[in-house]
């Protein structure tokens, strides 16, 4: 050490120092101090709250690693059971319940399902509302049945209804009446068999009466027993009875049919 560094040295350890030498705490203390634990307190009370959710939430929603509440997810693809609801559309491949328990579609409204190509146009559609079931093209079933005590209908209200199979159409009503009523024409046409009628009692209502007498007014209010004729074309009348055939004596009616 030189001369200069000794002396410099002991000038500095000899200062005097002053008697009123203030000392400063180094740390947070005071009203700093209990802001910050209460925000510390308010922050894990704040986690603790969180997490009690979290875990009542995870439970009342039942989260498992399968799924969620009635939905789980298995190799096959999507499993819902019980009721749910759906608030927007649900596009799915295939739906089908289990064995043992039916299929229920339920809505305030119309329930609608559509049928698209790969194209997305629109290929088939089913509406159903309060008034059945409404087809937007053709439908292929192997069977149709209405609620027992209700009524079967089918009906086209603008077009034709068509209704074909390959091994023949059965319509049967065991324990009621069958109905069919057109507004113009109903045609029965068998290409290769025959049209057989099985009943107790076969009525035609409507059919045009003929006459082969010159008064036909006086013969006709006398006149209580009628032979059915038939047209070339098809169409049938009525004509009065007697001893031989009287319809060729009619063939007005067939003329101006």
């Amino acid at each position: 050490m030189t001369r200069e560094q000794y002396i410099l040295a002991t000038q500095q350890n000899n200062l005097p120092r002053p008697e009123n030498a203030q000392l400063y705490p180094v740390g947070i203390y005071g009203w700093r101090k209990r802001c910050l634990y209460f925000f510390v307190l308010l922050l894990l009370v704040t986690m603790i709250v969180n997490l009690a959710m979290t875990i009542w939430i995870l439970k009342v929603m039942n989260f498992t690693v399968d799924g969620m509440g009635n939905l789980r997810v298995t190799k096959k693809g999507i499993r819902l059971e019980g009721i749910s609801e759906f608030l927007l559309p649900l596009y799915v491949k295939e739906i089908h319940s289990r064995k043992d328990s039916p299929l229920v579609l339920q809505s305030d409204r119309n329930v609608t399902v559509n049928a698209r190509n790969h194209m997305g146009q629109l290929t088939g559609q089913l509406t159903v509302g309060t008034e059945g079931a409404v087809f937007g093209h053709s439908v292929e079933t192997p069977h149709i049945r209405a609620e027992p005590s209700q009524d079967l209908r089918l009906e086209s209200p603008t077009r034709s209804l068509i209704m074909e199979a390959p091994r023949g159409v059965q319509v049967s009503a065991a324990a009621g009446d069958f109905k069919a009523t057109c507004r113009k024409e109903l045609h029965l046409q068998s290409t290769e068999g025959e049209i057989f009628l099985n009943a107790d009692s076969i009525r035609l209502g409507n059919l045009p009466i003929g006459s082969f007498s010159s008064s036909p007014s006086s013969s006709n209010s006398r006149q209580t027993v009628y032979e059915l004729c038939v047209c070339p074309n098809g169409k049938l009348y009525l004509s009065p009875a007697g001893v031989g055939s009287t319809c060729q004596s009619s063939s007005s009616i067939c003329l101006w049919s």
